[in-house]
């Protein structure tokens, strides 16, 4: 196999994800996010690809966690998806920006419902004495919002990051990988191919 070449990076991203489910990966939405703080150092951790499309990648998140924090003040981003069992890898680069509230409101409503309460339940990144704390939290939610809707709190948010450079790696014997990168120019991509 080799690395087709496309128009639209984002094309060949949906059927490498395509291919990531069809080989059963448990999680293949799961990204690698990176931000920076205030003082330039890197933060990374896990989150889960919601939607991807022509506009780019978005994922959800308490914006008052650390990574929301984060992202308001330095608008860049990087993305890392690796599926091992297909030797696949692709990384994105760009900036993001908030997703619309309405956007936001359709996902949360589609969370299961302790996930929803989960999210009124933990203030994210915050320290807590113990696990006691998360657990009354969940138990006064679960009661104030009874049988009704659980509403999106305000700070949970959507973030879409927009790229500007997507890399697909494939992995090849002897560690003669191949790597295809595609930068925007314009309206369009311009591709390179890059030694391993």
């Amino acid at each position: 196999m080799t690395i087709p070449t496309e128009k639209d990076p984002i094309n060949l991203f949906l059927l490498w994800l395509e291919d990531a489910k069809k080989a059963k990966i448990e999680e293949p939405t799961a990204m690698g996010l990176a931000t920076t703080d205030t003082k330039g150092r890197p933060s990374l951790r896990m989150v889960l690809l919601k939607d991807v499309g022509p506009r780019g990648f978005v994922f959800y998140t308490n914006e008052e966690s650390n990574k929301g924090i984060e992202l308001r003040k330095n608008k860049n981003a990087a993305l890392c998806f690796y599926w091992m069992q297909i030797d696949r890898q692709v990384r994105v680069w760009g900036h993001v920006e908030p997703v619309s509230r309405e956007e936001a409101d359709a996902y949360f409503a589609s969370r299961p419902r302790l996930a929803q309460i989960g999210a009124w339940a933990s203030p994210q990144s915050r320290p807590m004495k113990g696990r006691f704390d998360l657990e009354k939290k969940v138990v006064a939610f679960t009661v104030k919002f009874g049988v009704k809707k659980v509403p999106r709190p305000p700070y949970w948010v959507g973030f879409r990051v927009i790229p500007e450079r997507i890399e697909f790696w494939l992995e090849k014997p002897f560690r003669l990988h191949e790597r295809v990168l595609y930068v925007k120019e314009g309206s369009g991509w311009k591709t390179s191919r890059l030694f391993p």
